[in-house]
């Protein structure tokens, strides 16, 4: 499959995505630390939101090894209350899992009303690793395209929202990144020889990839791809497409006092509202 072919417009009207166009982001020109700590603050009234609403995220983040998919999450929830959200990193599944279907394992973590989950891949491993490495039969992995849309669409018809970004990384930043891990005593237990098998079937994780966006960009459930070559710009736009992706999708509005409350704070303290 060319990348020329997957650079059309699909029959939906929306554009098919092609990698090698996120590769070009700048370094990040600003404060990155007053934009980072604006962001996790609109973050953080969006999962009060959540709270308040009742309602039911889902962020998944899919991308290559060394991407800087943690980084990305542990930033996203640095100001969240962590009873109300899950962080669910996926690897291959146990003997159990393997004795259900493929999203039997997804399922059982999505969140409850009034939380947001977090997946470090998601069952997009069935088209991707599975398909690549052979861990799934051809006719398994080639229907996997259609369960997964029904999965999505009968999350978000009952109400979740879901979120969906892929964190992508030239092959020479990548090699920079898995080198840093081994210079690094305390990053060294996040590298391993799999790095390594992934790394030399990149051509074929593509074509992978290129197949995934184009059966699975979905008006309800639509990918977006982050250019994380650099981290300070990857990480600033990868919050800041879903704080605007949630604001759009959860009420964003918040109660004024109980005025029993505000009669009792009065009365215990003279309280006068700001």
């Amino acid at each position: 499959m060319s990348l020329d072919s997957l650079s059309m417009q699909r029959h939906d009207g929306r554009m098919t995505i092609t990698l090698t166009d996120y590769e070009s982001a700048p370094k990040f020109d600003g404060d990155y630390d007053a934009t980072l700590a604006a962001l996790q603050e609109r973050l953080a009234k969006i999962q009060v939101a959540h709270i308040l609403h009742k309602r039911r995220s889902v962020i998944l983040l899919e991308g290559w090894d060394a991407a800087g998919k943690g980084g990305i999450i542990k930033r996203l929830s640095a100001d969240w209350d962590p009873r109300f959200y899950q962080v669910h990193p996926i690897a291959a599944p146990n003997e159990v899992e393997r004795d259900h279907h493929f999203l039997w394992r997804f399922w059982t973590r999505l969140p409850a009303s009034g939380n947001i989950a977090i997946f470090d891949r998601s069952w997009y491993g069935r088209v991707l690793v599975e398909r690549v490495e052979g861990f799934a039969k051809k006719a398994d992995w080639k229907r996997g395209y259609d369960e997964i849309n029904a999965f999505e669409k009968q999350q978000t018809d009952a109400g979740m929202n879901m979120v969906k970004l892929f964190v992508h990384i030239t092959q020479e930043t990548q090699d920079e990144q898995l080198a840093q891990r081994l210079d690094t005593p305390w990053k060294r237990w996040k590298t391993g020889a799999d790095d390594y098998r992934n790394r030399a079937r990149r051509d074929d994780y593509l074509d992978a990839m290129h197949t995934m966006f184009k059966k699975t960009d979905t008006k309800h459930a639509p990918w977006h791809v982050i250019d994380n070559n650099h981290r300070k710009t990857g990480r600033i736009a990868a919050l800041t497409y879903v704080a605007e992706r949630l604001e759009q999708l959860v009420p964003m509005d918040f109660p004024a006092p109980d005025p029993a409350v505000v009669t009792l704070a009065e009365q215990a303290f003279g309280y006068r509202p700001a």
